[in-house]
């Protein structure tokens, strides 16, 4: 039988599409394309916002709509969050949560021998450990997702994912070592450590973020060790001087603010001040040589004024992010946000993303532009009309024209940058 993946999402869910389709293939499955024909279509979703779901909802029925004899399977955060929406979309024929991914083969199973819909979101509960299946290899080449941590303790104002992910757990540091020792055998010289709140790493296990690091280097094979977003709590001097002495630690630091302005972020229960955050930038600046600092922001939260955007947009600009992700405020059903007063209007927020956007992508330009004439270490990842295309290790862009399927990493002298990639030649 033939399996097909469709995944939405961050990077925590692309590591679980990769689970979920490795338990496909010990069981006999082979994986094929989303755009090919499967006998199985999995929708791993996102519900990180209203828009998520709506990209889910129609994902689910497209799919159907084009393989109405193939089963179509639901998972992923927005079931898990909002089991009785899954339940009503009647196009999945199998309704599943994240915490149940590692028993996808099972309900496929029980499907095919005649036991009709699947409707089966096991909720998630305090105390549980770490669980789900490890992976071996990866849809990218050279650089593999690790999820390390799953679940989040925070509870912002505006947010969904501590319900469709539970609480913090970790991945014990054994269990971490022998999934790299596979990844490391199978040629992935680089790694990206993961989770939904993963500052919070150890946090319940006496472990820390460090150590995950510093295990990862100790492998020969294994050149490169990258964090995926954080949050600004559980970084502390220790931490930064752990990671500072890891030589094959790469100082790309997305670190998540949401908003620049202390009123709104009280609002947000964001547990820190502006002030916090400007040191923590200060400290990683200082610590780190070459290190870049990329964020979210979020515009239009529940009375955000007009003087809370602009001290929110002044802070962003002074910290000179090297990229950011901005976007509108989403409500969600379910979360204390939904139900405060003074919701900003849509075409408000729509107006101060679009001046948040325009003042990011200045200060991005800026900063690839600064990179011209510097030679640079580039980790091929892609090979597509004559180029190549890589990062360096503060998660720069490159493109290399005429570069050869290399795997390992090269030096390349940047020449110029064309929309939003640095251009490089081989040294």
């Amino acid at each position: 039988m033939k399996a097909a993946f469709y995944t939405l999402g961050c990077k925590v869910n692309q590591y679980e599409s990769q689970a979920m389709a490795q338990n496909l293939e010990r069981h006999g499955f082979v994986i094929c394309d989303a755009s090919e024909e499967a006998d199985v279509y999995v929708i791993n979703s996102c519900t990180v916002t209203a828009e998520s779901d709506r990209k889910t909802r129609q994902s689910v029925r497209r799919f159907k709509k084009l393989h109405p004899d193939s089963l179509v399977l639901l998972t992923g955060c927005m079931p898990q969050a909002f089991p009785r929406a899954g339940e009503e979309l009647e196009s999945a024929d199998i309704v599943i949560g994240n915490k149940s991914n590692h028993l996808i083969h099972d309900y496929i199973m029980q499907y095919i021998n005649g036991s009709g819909r699947i409707v089966a979101v096991d909720e998630h509960k305090s105390g549980e450990a770490f669980t789900g299946d490890k992976i071996s290899s990866f849809r990218e080449r050279t650089r593999a997702n690790v999820k390390i941590e799953d679940g989040c303790n925070r509870f912002c104002s505006y947010c969904i994912i501590p319900y469709a992910r539970g609480r913090v757990r970790s991945k014990p540091i054994e269990e971490l070592k022998a999934e790299l020792a596979e990844l490391e055998k199978n040629g992935f010289c680089e790694i990206v450590l993961v989770g939904i709140n993963l500052s919070a790493y150890g946090t319940d296990n006496g472990s820390c973020l460090a150590e995950a690091v510093e295990a990862a280097a100790a492998f020969e094979g294994i050149k490169r060790i990258r964090l995926g977003s954080l949050e600004p709590d559980h970084i502390t001097d220790e931490v930064i001087a752990r990671l500072a002495a890891v030589e094959k630690f790469c100082p790309q630091f997305h670190i998540s603010l949401q908003s620049g302005c202390d009123k709104t972020l009280k609002k947000m229960n964001r547990h820190y001040t502006a002030e916090e955050y400007r040191e923590l930038c200060k400290k990683l600046r200082s610590t780190f040589d070459g290190a870049t600092l990329t964020t979210d922001v979020m515009v239009g939260f529940p009375d955000e004024t007009a003087e809370d955007f602009e001290q929110s947009l002044a802070f962003v600009k002074e910290i000179g992010f090297e990229k950011v992700h901005v976007f509108p405020y989403s409500r969600r059903d379910g979360t204390p946000a939904a139900r405060m007063a003074n919701q900003v209007e849509n075409a408000e927020k729509t107006r101060r993303a679009a001046i948040m956007t325009e003042e990011t992508e200045n200060i991005r330009k800026a900063f690839l532009l600064s990179q011209v004439g510097r030679v640079l270490e580039v980790l091929p990842e892609e090979f597509h009309n004559g180029f190549m295309q890589g990062y360096t290790a503060n998660y720069t862009p490159v493109r290399i024209i005429g570069a050869e399927n290399e795997k390992e990493i090269i030096k390349a002298e940047i020449i110029s940058v064309e929309d939003d990639f640095c251009i490089g030649k081989i040294i």
